[in-house]
């Protein structure tokens, strides 16, 4: 009886999450490979010294808001033509125009290629669906949803190495590219060939092995599937029977493959797929707590991506002497940086990405567990407004390694903080949804608004940090960010958890769809 149990357990579909890993990372590779060269290229395109975090900031949030002016279409086309169609027509429009922007060397073309870009990763929140159609259990839901922002994570730390180590390269490598090579002409195009090749794995991944979840979706024939299957037995030196597969015929389908004993919901063999559901109106879609959560997440996302697109330019800002200066008026009037390079400032964001890795890895699953998503979350916010008010004041630590030392502890619980309140808002954005039938709309929205906030961000801390340094005051962007996340706090105590879709929202599920998704991680926690 015990061993029946423990096969009817539901288990996590291992390989289908790692394919929409190798999917999911592409935003983050795209979006942070550029932070620790961008105030370079600002640089190699003429921006005087003060204006670089202006431009930098601009060009960075332009990607994010092009972003937040596709989500929804996106979300709502996945609901009706399905989320892997959806998920690759993106991938192959980023890896495009990630090689364009590499071309940049003018700031008009570097905007339009970012923007471009920005639009093509706009289907983000549908990867999000598709892991909560994949993972419908309560107990296996705080490690399936900590996955993507892990895998953002992972991301956040090869898009800043990449960027820091390839940018450039006839200048640190004049032996293997030669100054008046393809590479010196395009000092900045190698990260973004290295970048768009994560992609293309990505995309073929996902063309070969990725399953549709959409339920209207899942009988229409898959002729990547196909070629999957025939590619992995090839590999295995099986030749299989004509009159045995099809183009229905699911990824590894077999009995003794792990994936046939998962949790993911099977395709029905029947020749005839299910009418399309006719997309979720907005009043279904935005109830008050879902209202709730989208400014919690938009807001989170814009002072976190702001820190994040600061830092690298306050670490690339020269350092200014603080002694004997008129312009320092000690301990708020100063205007100094670290003087740090690229590859410096890539190095940094590595062992911080490392340590957001484990936190997310080891940490969130039992403390989300003991805790609850609800109070790590309100925890998170309740820290991220003191380290930006303690970050610019970091300069003024005379001891060159102890100043750095300082910098990197506060990114350390920078990231600790991000590393719980992104994967905590998200399990409470998708429990506040009505039914499964919305949540391709409802990430499509919390894609939109949260990009205008990832926009907003960087060009907000560009901007004031600009204005800061002008005036002699570094704080400026600093606690600006502050502010915002002090006002992104609020919100979150008017939160309320749930470990299943919203009471009576579950009308209009299609039939043999899961009606509820567990996102409560805590065995204690009452059913509301």
């Amino acid at each position: 009886m015990s061993t029946e149990a423990a096969m009817a357990a539901p288990t996590l579909p291992i390989l289908q999450l790692v394919i929409l890993s190798l999917c999911r990372i592409a935003e983050p590779l795209a979006l942070t490979s550029v932070f620790p060269y961008l105030p370079e290229m600002m640089e190699h395109m003429g921006i005087q010294t003060d204006s670089v975090a202006a431009y930098a900031g601009l060009v960075s949030g332009i990607f994010s808001l092009s972003q937040s002016l596709t989500g929804v279409a996106w979300g709502r086309a996945s609901d009706v033509h399905g989320r892997k169609p959806a998920i690759l027509t993106g991938l192959i429009c980023l890896m495009i125009t990630t090689i364009l922007f590499g071309f940049s060397r003018t700031v008009s073309w570097a905007l339009v290629t970012r923007g471009l870009a920005g639009m093509a990763t706009g289907n983000v929140g549908i990867i999000r669906t598709t892991v909560a159609e994949l993972v419908p259990h309560k107990e296996l839901q705080p490690r399936a949803f900590s996955i993507m922002p892990l895998i953002w994570i992972v991301g956040s730390i090869f898009g800043p190495t990449v960027g820091g180590a390839l940018a450039e390269p006839a200048v640190a490598h004049p032996g293997l590219f030669p100054a008046d090579g393809f590479f010196g002409k395009f000092p900045f195009v190698l990260p973004n060939l290295v970048v768009s090749g994560f992609l293309l794995v990505g995309f073929i991944m996902g063309y070969l092995y990725l399953q549709e979840t959409l339920e209207t979706r899942k009988d229409r024939p898959d002729y990547g599937l196909v070629l999957g299957q025939k590619l992995k037995d090839l590999l295995r030196g099986r030749k299989q029977p004509d009159d045995t597969f099809n183009e229905r015929t699911r990824l590894l389908g077999d009995s003794e493959d792990p994936i046939s004993q998962g949790s993911i919901p099977q395709a029905s063999t029947k020749t005839t797929s299910k009418p399309a559901a006719s997309p979720a109106t907005y009043s279904q879609v935005l109830t008050r707590q879902t209202t709730i959560n989208l400014i919690v997440y938009t807001l989170l996302a814009l002072h976190s991506v702001a820190f994040d697109q600061l830092i690298p330019i306050f670490l690339h800002y020269p350092r200014h002497s603080l002694d004997n200066n008129p312009n320092v008026h000690l301990p708020f009037k100063f205007a100094s940086g670290f003087g740090l390079g690229s590859r410096q400032i890539g190095f940094l964001f590595t062992v911080y990405g490392i340590c957001g890795i484990l936190t997310q890895f080891f940490a969130f699953p039992l403390l989300a567990q003991r805790f609850g998503i609800l109070n790590c979350l309100k925890v998170s916010a309740s820290v991220c407004p003191a380290v930006y008010i303690l970050a610019p004041f970091t300069v003024l630590v005379r001891d060159t390694w102890a100043e750095e030392v300082s910098i990197f502890l506060l990114m350390f619980i920078k990231s600790v903080a991000a590393m719980f309140a992104f994967p905590c808002s998200i399990i409470l954005l998708t429990n506040s949804a009505s039914s499964l039938l919305v949540l391709g709309t409802l990430n499509g929205i919390a894609t939109s608004v949260s990009s205008l906030g990832r926009a907003a961000g960087p060009a907000l801390g560009g901007w004031t940090f600009s204005i800061g340094v002008r005036a002699g005051y570094v704080i400026l962007p600093w606690w600006t960010i502050a502010l915002l996340a002090v006002i992104g706090a609020v919100p979150v105590w008017y939160l309320e958890e749930r470990d299943r879709f919203a009471e009576g929202g579950g009308d209009g599920v299609a039939e043999g769809e899961v009606e509820a998704v567990d996102g409560t991680p805590s065995p204690g926690t009452a059913p509301r």
